[in-house]
């Protein structure tokens, strides 16, 4: 599991290691060398999508290139997971498929018309309504956030183990 601290609160991922190794793999890396850290989520459709995992918007003064970094660095593993509420997938460049990296989407809702494009490779478990709320960050006409939404942690750790029925 991941565990995305957040200005907006806590939100925990189940990682789709099965589904998508290389994907998953990438984001256990970056994760524990800290690459989120620090970093924003920089685009959101309000109760839609929100987009984070930039390197580059760690720095506010680089506003103007958020969305360009952490990309081209994986293929895509197109599954038959689909974009449902609290999907996790990888944004890649426009028409180019194999360009995914480090930056991902989570859905606040569905996206039926982005099944079979993206590469899904999480599902949120706990924390949706923190990941809603960031959706609700204002945002520029280009979609930008125009409020620094903070990923301030992203921890890595083992799926806990199911809490037995009292009997």
């Amino acid at each position: 599991q991941a565990v995305i601290e957040t200005s907006a609160g806590t939100i925990v991922w189940d990682l789709l290691a099965d589904k998508a190794p290389n994907h998953v793999a990438l984001f256990i890396k970056t994760a524990q060398a800290g690459g989120f850290d620090g970093s924003t989520f920089h685009r959101m459709v309000r109760y839609g999508i929100v987009q984070g995992g930039d390197p580059v918007t760690k720095d506010p003064a680089a506003r103007d290139r958020y969305g360009s970094g952490g990309l081209n660095q994986l293929k895509t593993e197109i599954t038959d997971e689909l974009l449902t509420r609290g999907a996790v997938a990888a944004v890649q460049v426009p028409g180019k498929p194999d360009s995914a990296g480090t930056q991902f989407f989570m859905c606040i809702n569905a996206q039926p018309s982005l099944d079979g494009k993206y590469t899904v490779f999480a599902r949120v478990v706990e924390g949706l309504l923190a990941a809603q709320k960031i959706s609700e960050t204002p945002v520029d006409d280009k979609g930008l956030a125009t409020e620094r939404a903070v990923i301030t942690k992203v921890t890595i750790r083992d799926k806990p183990a199911a809490t037995p029925e009292p009997f």
